[in-house]
């Protein structure tokens, strides 16, 4: 990857265009560090750190701890892929939104891109309404009048906004999807701070001092600041593992056979060549795993705005117990929630049936097949195997930190499992494209 860097630099339009996509990011990284006013920070960051098993604690490693501090871009670029996530949607079930997306052409595009700003404007300032009211709620304001809720509010929509229009050129005018590149710049911003944390618990742990005369308190304080060094090496290596093993689904692909009929068009003969449809083994990406956490968080976070849930043995207090992010019960919920999503996407993203037929219209088959309805449900039975492999893959890494956690009693693991599959994607993605563009810069013809 370094290397494929090095050389897209030495090329003047691709350095240009890594210029400004570092410019924009500088850009992301100042605005996620102006604090907005009237918002007690330090007691909203222990806030968001102790429910850290909530989406609020998703949301704020999505957007690289901008929304514990409260600064401007606090909703990060979430609004934007709700509001895509919808549309998408809407487009299937809504007659006239997919006639717009297929028929309409680029105007068609336009429009869709258009609905979905002001989606996101929309879900913008629910979020960040949402937000101001849950600061408001737990006393966490300086100011709590009319004019200072308003400037709250229209900050947090106009950074999310502002970020979406910075995805927008970052990817016009930079290398890659400039939205994914804002989320990996957000997770990733999160790794020094991850880092010292290891540092300082192996530290503690190789200098603990003598604790005969300390309280208890004082003892588990001591102790949740501190790791053992083979359990930080571990960590690391199996850090290390997993992204080796994402990397490796995230390339594994299916490669249908496809075979083009031979005709005779006046005097030259067209067709008769073998290519192949590449099926993707994880062809959702991340959208399951994202979608199965909001969900699978709702008790948690709507116990967030109930008070008497703060309270040891009430009614609320042992309800989120049992849907606690670490517990097995959330676990297994979640990993089935992940399976029932990665189908549902899979259905979107891939259609046999129009497959099947697009091949027929053009004169190709699939060896062993016949055109049209059997070939299809071929096509149907690849897309099911694979989709549960696809499932059990984003199952199996979205709740191995939660096991993890249990086992090492070590906090803030939880979703570590959606950062690193977005993380490593999306750095995926990016070097592709950069190959891609050095591709068309190098070619060589057969007379070179």
């Amino acid at each position: 990857m370094f290397k494929t860097i090095r050389n897209a630099w030495k090329l003047p339009e691709l350095r240009r265009k890594l210029l400004f996509v570092v410019f924009a990011l500088l850009i992301f990284r100042l605005g996620a560090a102006i604090p907005v006013p009237y918002i007690n920070t330090e007691y909203l960051q222990q806030y968001i750190s102790a429910n850290s098993g909530t989406i609020f604690g998703l949301l704020n490693t999505l957007s690289g701890s901008a929304l514990s501090h409260a600064t401007l871009f606090a909703l990060s670029i979430q609004p934007y892929i709700n509001a895509s996530i919808i549309i998408q949607l809407l487009t299937i079930a809504i007659p006239a939104l997919e006639r717009l997306a297929k028929d309409g052409g680029e105007e068609g595009k336009k429009k869709i891109q258009s609905i979905t700003r002001y989606t996101t404007l929309a879900i913008g300032l629910l979020q960040g309404f949402g937000y101001y009211t849950l600061i408001k709620s737990y006393g966490l304001l300086t100011n709590e009048g009319f004019w200072a809720g308003l400037v709250i509010v229209v900050s947090f929509t106009a950074g999310a906004v502002f970020l979406m229009w910075l995805g927008e050129q970052i990817t016009e005018f930079g290398i890659g999807n400039g939205i994914s590149i804002i989320l990996f710049t957000g997770i990733v911003s999160r790794g020094p701070a991850m880092i010292t944390t290891l540092v300082t618990g192996v530290k503690n742990y190789v200098s603990a001092p003598d604790t005969t005369s300390w309280t208890d308190e004082a003892i588990q304080a001591l102790q949740a600041s501190t790791m053992h060094p083979l359990v930080a090496l571990l960590l690391v290596v199996g850090m290390l593992a997993l992204v080796v093993f994402i990397v490796f689904v995230s390339n594994a692909e299916r490669k249908i056979p496809v075979q083009y009929a031979k005709r005779v068009v006046g005097r030259k003969m067209y067709g008769g060549q073998s290519t192949h449809i590449p099926i993707k083994v994880n062809l959702s990406g991340v959208l399951p795993i994202i979608f199965a956490q909001s969900i699978a968080m709702i008790p948690a976070t709507i116990g967030m705005f109930v008070p008497s849930s703060q309270t040891e043995g009430s009614g609320w207090n042992t309800f989120l117990s049992v849907f606690n992010s670490t517990s097995a019960l959330y676990a297994v919920i979640y990993f089935l929630l992940i399976i029932a999503f990665s189908y549902f996407y899979a259905t979107i993203q891939f259609n046999p049936v129009e497959v099947a037929n697009n091949l027929k219209k053009n004169g190709g088959f699939v060896p062993g097949f016949r055109p049209g309805r059997p070939t299809a449900e071929f096509l149907g039975k690849v897309l099911s195997r694979l989709t549960f492999f696809g499932a059990i893959y984003l199952g199996i890494v979205a709740i191995l930190p939660i096991i993890v956690e249990n086992a090492t009693s070590i906090t803030n693991l939880s979703i570590g499992g959606t950062s690193v599959i977005i993380v490593v994607g999306v750095a995926l993605e990016t070097v592709k494209m950069i190959e891609a563009q050095m591709l068309m810069r190098h070619y060589k013809g057969f007379l070179e």
